[in-house]
């Protein structure tokens, strides 16, 4: 029976829709998986034909779970992982087994923050930066602020912070050497401008750009981005040089095949990259892009590493934007009123609430803090946005309250009547 591999999943957002997309496409969908709850809550899980619990950590583990699989008869065309840290395990694994693979190496260095800072050393789109591994060597603040400190393995903006006095700097840095005692620490300048993300997929060298989309960032102690909007019109040169940076930016890193998306900031009219990561981006970005372009990302990147020729043709353009929904004070969620509301709102075209009942909901401190998107579209860019934006408020997140507010907090204000507390 053909069979596509994911190592690792969320229960919902790009890294599912991948699942999903391979169960239409006709394959037998295997999800390994290091979460026992997942095994527990199987029917979370209609696209994954066979859940099955898996240290994805280790190696051998993963290589003996392969083995039976094909003992069960089962013909694995590929391994695949959308989530990190696990491309670089699919891609080892996929190496391995003789199947086409994604780029390791350059899966290596994305996943390393220091490392892929190390590759742009001497181009202009990185920006200073400093590597520190050593307490002693590093006790006194650098001159240059405000910095942004964060751990070289860190995703979705956690742990990760904005330092713009000596004692911030330090206090950051002590927060991440308890929580990496092992680890250096990355230091670099923070770059202010706005912040773009570039959705890619590199074919034998060749970087073809899926999406380029401007992000709006909530600042809340991180950086949060809740806000999406797609850019459908590319031909002005801020937007050609965004895309020749991309391009210049995954081929230093190495990049011959595979998918990745980049965060970078226009600052001084040239462009500085803020992450590279070997995936398409989480959450709802793959519904994002099929809304504006007709472009199921997720599924063409499993063509592409089935060894098929993915159909990267946009089928439309739409001008759209994606609003998140965050909460600005802990509380523990009673119920989700307005969705229906939402959803019938001008403009809107996709709603999704992911707490459910019971859930405790936090101040945003990383990507997964945010709660419920709505995807809108409009005439404009700019009626996009503001269709997404009306629809979000409709939805309320209903509260039993539980710890101080954050009132005044720069970013989470234009969300505060998205809580009631009770």
């Amino acid at each position: 029976m053909k069979s596509i591999v994911f190592l690792g999943s969320h229960k919902s957002g790009s890294s599912y829709e991948a699942i999903r997309a391979a169960d239409n496409m006709g394959y037998y969908t295997i999800l390994l998986t290091d979460r026992p709850s997942y095994i527990d809550k199987r029917l979370d899980f209609p696209h994954a034909h066979s859940v099955r619990l898996c240290n994805l950590d280790d190696l051998d583990e993963i290589r003996g779970a392969l083995e039976r699989l094909a003992m069960e008869h089962f013909e694995i065309r590929a391994i695949v992982s959308f989530v990190d840290p696990h491309c670089r395990t699919a891609a080892l694994l996929s190496h391995e087994k003789g199947l086409k693979h994604f780029s390791i190496s350059a899966i290596t260095a994305m996943l390393d923050k220091a490392q892929s800072r190390a590759l742009l050393a001497g181009s202009p789109y990185s920006p200073f930066y400093r590597v520190t591994d050593d307490a002693a060597n590093n006790a006194k603040a650098p001159r240059e602020m405000p910095l942004v400190l964060k751990a070289p393995v860190s995703t979705g903006s956690k742990d990760v912070y904005l330092a713009w006095t000596a004692l911030e700097y330090q206090k950051a840095l002590d927060n991440l050497r308890e929580q990496y005692p092992d680890a250096p620490i990355l230091v670099e300048r923070f770059v202010n401008g706005p912040q773009y993300l570039v959705e890619t997929l590199t074919i034998d060298g060749k970087v073809h750009i899926i999406a380029m989309i401007e992000q709006e960032i909530s600042f809340s102690g991180r950086f949060i981005v809740t806000g999406y909007k797609i850019i459908t019109r590319t031909a002005g040169g801020c937007y050609r040089s965004l895309k020749e940076a991309a391009e210049s930016i995954i081929q230093l890193h190495g990049m011959r095949d595979g998918p990745c998306h980049l965060e970078l900031r226009r600052f001084h009219n040239g462009w500085k990259l803020i992450e590279a990561n070997p995936r398409i981006s989480g959450g709802a970005m793959n519904l994002f892009i099929e809304t504006a372009y007709g472009l199921n990302f997720a599924k063409e990147t499993l063509q592409f590493a089935l060894g098929l020729e993915p159909d990267l043709e946009c089928k439309h353009k739409k001008e759209a934007y994606l609003q998140y929904i965050v909460v600005p004070r802990k509380g523990t969620l009673i119920k989700v009123t307005g969705k229906s509301a939402a959803q019938k709102s001008p403009g809107v075209e996709q709603v999704f609430v992911k707490s459910k009942k019971g859930s405790l909901l936090v101040p945003p401190v990383s990507m997964g803090h945010r709660y419920a998107y709505v995807i809108a579209t409009g005439a404009s860019g700019e009626e996009a946005k503001q269709n997404a934006k009306a629809g979000a408020a409709k939805i309320k997140f209903h509260l039993r309250a539980d710890g101080e507010a954050t009132a005044g907090v720069k970013g989470l204000d234009a969300f505060m009547s998205n809580a009631v507390y009770e």
